[in-house]
């Protein structure tokens, strides 16, 4: 959110607050309407400070247009959930979270020990990747060798495919299951 946007988001909630705290002042009795009147009258009756009270309000109905119809998240936001936007002076590449999801996949089925997999991938602003890998695999398997050998394979694969720097690679060893072995007699 702009820094505008919050000052304004701040002023409009401290308003509304001090209008609501005294309808509720009103309801309950313990402040009189003919005060309350009075000063409203002082205030649009006065030259300038009418000029202010118009000059707030009509801020305040345009920003409450722009809530009601206008989505706050900038492009950019949006562009930044979607993937990574690489340029050059050919023209932009937008380079997707799922395409590097679909690379870390791709780099885990060359091993015969994962059996099921699922990744995430996060960008932050500065388009560091994190990836986090959720990894089934098989009780044979030797899970530190396995989970080394697969974050450098990754972030390789990555940076080879896409020329993008992973910051890291994230693998959680969901379980280990314990394959079938299919018995075949002879005859």
């Amino acid at each position: 959110m702009k820094v505008i946007e919050k000052i304004t988001l701040i002023l409009y909630s401290n308003i509304i607050l001090i209008i609501s705290v005294i309808a509720c002042l009103l309801v309950f009795g313990w402040l009189d309407v003919d005060i309350i009147l009075n000063l409203v009258k002082d205030l649009i009756i006065f030259d300038t400070s009418s000029k202010i009270i118009l000059g707030v309000s009509i801020v305040f109905i345009l920003l409450s247009i722009r809530c009601i119809f206008f989505d706050p998240t900038s492009k950019q936001e949006l562009r930044d959930k979607q993937g990574v936007l690489l340029e050059n002076e050919n023209g932009k590449l937008m380079i997707s979270k799922e395409t590097i999801e679909n690379l870390v996949e791709v780099v885990i089925k060359e091993y015969k020990t994962a059996k099921e997999v699922t990744s995430r991938v996060e960008l932050n602003k500065d388009n560091n990747i994190n990836i986090f890998v959720n990894l089934v695999v098989s009780s044979d398997a030797i899970i530190k060798d396995l989970s080394a050998d697969l974050q450098n394979k990754i972030k390789t694969k990555i940076k080879d495919a896409t020329d993008l720097e992973v910051k890291e690679v994230n693998i959680a060893i969901k379980k280990a299951i314990q394959e079938k072995q299919v018995n075949i007699e002879k005859e």
